[in-house]
């Protein structure tokens, strides 16, 4: 098959050489042919040596690559790709597990896919698009997905909708590619919750706190919980099950808390020790009391977009400051950014700024990242966007 040809600038082959998966269009020297957005083109130096294939797109990224080999883009290429990173997460002890039918079988750049991931869910793939390129190949994905996960998968749901470029006017409407609607309950770590792929945000669930959950769970016995922006409630029932004696549940969305309910339901039926509050975030802060010794905060991303950098700095001091104030001597406070923007620097430097203004002792007792599901390539060191600290506060 005969692709486009884009030709890059002397000298702006170099993070290619280095198997970084963009071209940014500032590179671009030449283009040979009329690639339209999503198209497959191959990459070439000024030298016309040949670099890389991938997805052409319009922006600051012009090409997500998808091989630094010459190969054809087929339902090979996908089966292989995907197949790969499916035996990975076997590996890692994920899929194909009894207790655990939830884990991310594509996260872009570090599964070599840049722009697609796949989130699993017991019988359901969440499959969401991030690039024109990968909405046009979303039918020989999910064949692919189908040739590899055999009759274990069920259900293809195609989310994009709210990730694709508003720009390229694609008129995506989510819905699914396979099967049919069904009620999945999915498990974690042998804890149940109901997943909303079609409404809720993301693909349905905060797969990527996972492990973080487990560790707040060893920490939980005997101290009262603060689980706040709990979205379907993943740290509370975790909680729960590590002997807390109350947990209170906070997030701005009434949905979120009705998902919050009904999965502390269906693991805990009639406990009375958790009670869910639909209120703003910081007024809700603002207005408790000293009553917690185990606050999380695990927000939104404040950033999506590094001029938006300086507010979300301040807002992430901002909320940790009021959580340093009001936490119980001797708390513990688990606190994440998932902005992929927010350097591990700048949020440590949020925090600290933060614990200075409380004027309290604090020391780091551990560090969080993703988990191995959400792997980062080595080449694309941009794809570590979850970070977290563990904070005692005497």
């Amino acid at each position: 098959m005969n692709y486009c040809k884009i030709f890059l600038k002397p000298k702006k082959e170099e993070s290619l050489l280095r198997f970084h998966p963009w071209v940014f269009s500032g590179a671009i020297q030449s283009i040979e042919g009329n690639p339209e957005e999503g198209d497959v083109v191959e990459v070439y130096g000024a030298n016309q040596r040949f670099l890389a294939i991938g997805h052409y797109q319009i922006g600051s990224i012009a090409v997500r690559i998808l091989s630094f080999k010459q190969a054809a883009i087929d339902a090979d290429f996908w089966t292989n790709r995907i197949r790969i990173a499916y035996d990975l997460r076997r590996e890692l002890g994920l899929a194909g597990v009894e207790n655990n039918n939830t884990y991310r079988l594509i996260h872009g750049e570090g599964d070599n896919l840049p722009g697609l991931v796949i989130d699993m869910y017991a019988h359901t793939a969440v499959m969401q698009a991030h690039s024109v390129g990968m909405h046009y190949a979303r039918h020989n994905i999910a064949e692919a997905l189908k040739t590899v996960l055999g009759d274990s998968l069920q259900n293809i749901y195609y989310k994009s909708e709210a990730t694709l470029p508003y720009k390229a006017n694609l008129g995506s409407e989510d819905g699914y590619l396979y099967g049919g609607e069904v009620e999945d309950i999915a498990i974690e770590n042998g804890l149940k919750f109901c997943v909303d792929w079609q409404k809720g945000q993301k693909t349905g669930f905060f797969v990527d706190q996972r492990e973080n959950r487990s560790l707040l769970e060893k920490y939980a016995k005997g101290h009262s919980v603060l689980n706040m922006f709990c979205y379907t409630g993943g740290f509370s029932f975790y909680a729960m099950r590590g002997g807390a004696e109350i947990v209170h549940s906070v997030d701005s969305s009434a949905k979120a808390i009705s998902l919050t309910n009904k999965n502390v339901e269906l693991n805990f039926p009639g406990d009375p020790r958790h009670k869910a509050f639909a209120e703003d975030a910081f007024k809700y802060l603002e207005k408790m009391g000293s009553n917690y010794d185990l606050i999380i905060l695990d927000p939104p991303a404040f950033a999506k977009h590094k001029n938006v950098l300086r507010n979300a700095l301040q807002g992430y001091r901002k909320l940790n400051a009021i959580a340093f104030e009001k936490i119980k001597p001797g708390g513990i406070l688990f606190t994440f950014s998932c902005s992929q923007v927010v350097s591990k620097e700048n949020f440590r430097l949020a925090v600290f700024s933060a614990a200075a203004q409380s004027g309290r002792s604090v020391r780091i007792l551990h560090q969080l990242t993703q988990p191995a599901d959400h792997p980062v390539n080595i080449y694309h060191p941009e794809g570590e966007y979850l970070k977290g600290l563990v904070l005692y506060v005497e």
